[in-house]
């Protein structure tokens, strides 16, 4: 058996890593074959899936150092049919890369906006003259260093392997523990874990809207791991909120919290239960 599993492209982002080792864990565990299928970005990652073109997607959701990956969470709400599988998270290890001689040369610097966040003190420290471009992905980055001998690119250390470009400067995070979550999307629903990622929408934008859920969660002594607001995009001032609970929709306090929940929101949305699988360095150089 072959899966066919979406990610964001090109080969060599860190989308590509977690895919990488998620495909490990399949074939480890279950004995599944994976067949990598790099997509431009991240919504059209998740549309492949809806579309039928793959089994599975694995996309960003949050990173530790610049928060969510807003893109991921509209686009699955958008999409209906989708639900998580599992979590994944991985060590983000930033880089240089340039065939400039010296850092004084590069004028420009590409790369993911959340790489260009994670990494703005050692950029502003170091590369104080450098434009910094926003890319689709890490990797995509990389297509500017052929042919602009000045600019430097954000990108892991696959990335330079993988298309033969120096690394100038290695580990730049700005923090030294940057991770980041991926989740593994499919069609199929998932009823079991420790997490549950949940999101809900009101009728109306009133004073103490959201009271009401928490409370529900209070009196059922669930732990809200996470708790974000984004707006709908009819209106402004209008959102709609993302919940991650520490719990399995199984146990009957979700149940009950859920049933409730149901009758003081608009919208209700379960969008998976999982586990969390949190790969370390280590495990990351054997890809």
């Amino acid at each position: 058996m072959t899966k066919i599993i979406a990610h964001l492209g090109p080969n060599g982002t860190y989308s590509e890593v977690a895919t990488l080792c998620y495909a490990q864990y399949l074939k480890d565990t279950q004995g599944i074959e994976s067949q990598l299928i790099p997509i431009p970005s991240i919504s059209q990652t998740l549309r492949t899936l809806t579309e039928g073109k793959a089994d599975m997607a694995i996309v960003p959701v949050e990173n530790s150092i610049e928060g969510t990956v807003a893109i991921t969470l509209d686009t699955l709400w958008e999409l209906e049919g989708l639900h998580i599988q599992q979590g994944i998270t991985i060590p983000i290890v930033h880089n240089l890369l340039s065939k400039a001689s010296s850092n004084a040369d590069i004028k420009t610097v590409y790369s993911h906006p959340q790489a260009l966040a994670q990494c703005q003190k050692w950029l502003e420290k170091n590369l104080p003259q450098a434009v910094l471009i926003p890319a689709n992905s890490t990797t995509e980055a990389l297509h500017h260093l052929s042919h602009e001998p000045s600019s430097g690119a954000i990108a892991s250390s696959r990335a330079a392997h993988l298309y033969n470009l120096p690394i100038r400067e290695d580990n730049i995070n700005d923090y030294p523990d940057n991770c980041t979550r991926f989740w593994v999307v499919s069609r199929d629903k998932h009823d079991h874990g420790d997490c549950v990622s949940l999101g809900f929408s009101f009728q109306a934008n009133i004073p103490g809207v959201l009271v009401k859920p928490l409370q529900i969660f209070a009196n059922q002594q669930i732990n809200l791991t996470k708790i974000e607001s984004r707006p709908t995009k009819r209106s402004l001032g209008e959102y709609l909120f993302f919940v991650d609970l520490a719990r399995n929709t199984s146990q009957s306090s979700i149940q009950s919290a859920l049933q409730e929940l149901a009758t003081v929101t608009k919208t209700l949305r379960v969008l998976g239960n999982y586990d969390i699988m949190n790969i370390d360095r280590k495990q990351l150089t054997q890809f």
